[in-house]
């Protein structure tokens, strides 16, 4: 995967950050979702790295990349910190401004990126995604049934990592046949999933993020309420999946943003990049160019 890519790790003022890095031209960092890791983008990145540099990292807690120690409100896991490190790895890298593509929690990361550092992000791209906030605000049933993991994972520690850990490659796997079609996944990319997945640590991280989430995430976006974004914002989702079953994604997030947005349905489950890649480098095409 990624041939032609250079792997990085990168030190950021609160954790190691695990990256590969590709092409020319504009920036464009790629972020990955749970129980992930950049391994997700490797059918697009490529195809990408014609037109842009790309940057497919790790999140903290994910993946290769580093996970540090927590507190009561798990603030190292909070959006804000997991931003603070992409911010930090760009600049490292050269790359002062570009655009974000993030897929699942890599997409709320970028949210809060795009808000926290706003003269640096031009373009925000949300893969299978409303914003945490209303998802929060609007629970109902139908939410909870579909998205159980929400309220699972956050349970405090070490109650849900322990039943997780019991057998990480059922879990797993469970997780990624919420696809419509379970060929997407490769068996390389499979295979990185499973071998970042078994690390107790990564377990452990992939909580904190969750229950970050639900508790200093919705702090700092209240504080944002009023301060709505002035980008154009991309939102994609699967129709065979949630999302768009429960919410008018664009109506959403247009509360989000004075910049226009654009997007809609993709014939696809949940993991957009590897279901429909050609139908998501279309997409993303038009927008990131446009």
């Amino acid at each position: 995967m990624f041939h032609g890519f250079e792997r990085k790790s990168i030190r950021t003022s609160g954790t190691e950050i695990n990256l590969v890095t590709g092409g020319h031209g504009p920036g464009l960092l790629l972020l990955h979702g749970y129980p992930q890791t950049h391994a997700i983008w490797h059918k697009v990145a490529p195809k990408l790295a014609e037109h842009f540099t790309v940057v497919a990292a790790d999140l903290r807690g994910y993946g290769d990349s580093g996970k540090p120690p927590t507190d009561q409100r798990h603030t190292p896991y909070s959006k804000r910190e997991m931003a603070r490190d992409q911010a930090e790895v760009m600049s490292a890298l050269g790359i002062e401004r570009f655009s974000v593509v993030g897929h699942d929690r890599g997409a709320r990361v970028g949210h809060r990126l795009a808000r926290d550092y706003r003269e640096r992000v031009e373009r925000l791209a949300v893969l299978d995604i409303c914003p945490t906030l209303d998802m929060y605000e609007t629970t109902d049933m139908a939410f909870a049934s579909a998205y159980y993991h929400w309220f699972f994972l956050i349970q405090p520690a070490d109650y849900p990592e322990r039943m997780i850990g019991a057998d990480p490659d059922f879990y797993l796997s469970k997780k990624l046949k919420y696809l419509a079609d379970e060929s997407a996944i490769t068996d390389e990319a499979m295979a990185e999933y499973l071998r970042c997945f078994r690390d107790p640590a990564t377990i452990h991280a992939s909580c904190e993020d969750y229950r970050a989430a639900a508790g200093i995430d919705l702090d700092h976006d209240r504080q944002d309420r009023d301060a709505p974004l002035d980008i154009p914002v991309l939102a994609l989702w699967g129709e065979k999946g949630i999302i768009g079953k429960l919410y008018r994604p664009l109506e959403v997030w247009q509360d989000y943003t004075t910049g226009p947005v654009t997007g809609g349905a993709v014939p696809s489950g949940h993991y957009i990049p590897e279901e429909v890649p050609e139908r998501l480098l279309a997409e993303l095409s038009a927008f990131l160019e446009g």
